[in-house]
């Protein structure tokens, strides 16, 4: 199927804001995932608004089956720091480029491939707030008996460390997230045949890993949590917790901030500070974080 900008116009699927479009075939396959079931082809069309949209329509254009999907410039690199949809970030990668209005689009595919910094640096920092997150959870499982819980936040902890080596190498990580490492890293391959396929208790292979996980991951913490740190330090003034979520550097990275500050203060890698009135409530201080 031959899609030309007229094409897509004589069919109304282009929207006043759409800056690109993408168009992905393979002949004889069928998509599967979440988002791709049984199609001829997949139409991405990207837009630039400001809010992060998304919406899906199924066609018949020619003859094919074509399920047709509508995005933001801005949702899909949130997509590409989180890890989320990353059927489609392969489809960008791979895909046809059948009509631009500007070179954004191609520049983003551009950044992908290359995976410089910041966009390195910001997808290190996300997949490390995310390990943190699962390992914490992991540990208050083991501590309340929660074995099967454990488990499942220890697995989780072990895709996202397998990320941040794959990151630390220069190279973004897929769907196919272990055949990526194979061959890359022993020791992360070593843990999850460990946590998978031991024959040890369930106990002690989670509480194995979490070992691993506290002695290798963590010495981690202050280059992975660079952005963060970069940020505390641009100005004297300590900051609050709102003002970082909101900061434009770090609003759209899906970071569980709170997990990240709360160990960084616990490693003595920032200072934690209670300064001025909160809202005219007395005695209440607002914590604020500064870097040491």
């Amino acid at each position: 199927m031959q899609l030309t900008k007229l094409n897509l116009m004589h069919d109304e699927l282009l929207q006043e804001d759409s800056i690109g479009v993408i168009s992905y075939r393979k002949p004889g396959e069928y998509f599967h995932g979440s988002m791709l079931h049984d199609f001829d082809e997949l139409i991405l069309i990207i837009g630039e608004g400001r809010k992060p949209v998304r919406s899906i329509q199924h066609l018949l254009i020619n003859g094919l089956k074509c399920q047709v999907l509508y995005t933001t410039l801005r949702c899909l690199k949130g997509w590409i720091i989180a890890g989320e949809q990353a059927n489609i970030i392969d489809y960008v990668l791979e895909g046809r480029m059948v009509w631009e209005r500007d070179e954004r689009v191609r520049h983003l595919r551009q950044e992908i491939i290359e995976f410089n910094d910041p966009l390195r640096e910001q997808k290190r920092f996300h997949e490390f707030s995310r390990f943190l997150v699962n390992y914490v959870q992991g540990k208050k499982a083991v501590r309340e008996g929660r074995t099967i819980d454990a488990y499942q936040s220890v697995l989780k902890a072990l895709d996202h460390w397998a990320s941040i080596e794959l990151i630390e190498r220069g190279i973004y990580p897929k769907v196919h997230l272990w055949v990526q490492v194979q061959s890359l890293d022993r020791t992360v391959e070593k843990l999850y045949n460990e946590l998978t396929l031991s024959t040890e208790t369930l106990e002690q292979r989670v509480e194995l890993v979490l070992l691993a996980c506290e002695f290798s991951v963590m010495s981690k913490m202050e280059e992975c949590s660079s952005p963060l740190l970069r940020i505390l330090g641009s100005r004297r003034e300590p900051w609050s917790i709102d003002e970082l979520m909101n900061h434009p550097e770090l609003e759209d990275l899906q970071i569980d901030l709170t997990v990240v500050l709360r160990k960084l203060v616990y490693r003595s890698l920032i200072r934690e500070s209670a300064a001025g009135g909160f809202r005219d409530r007395g005695q209440n201080r607002e914590l604020r974080y500064s870097l040491l």
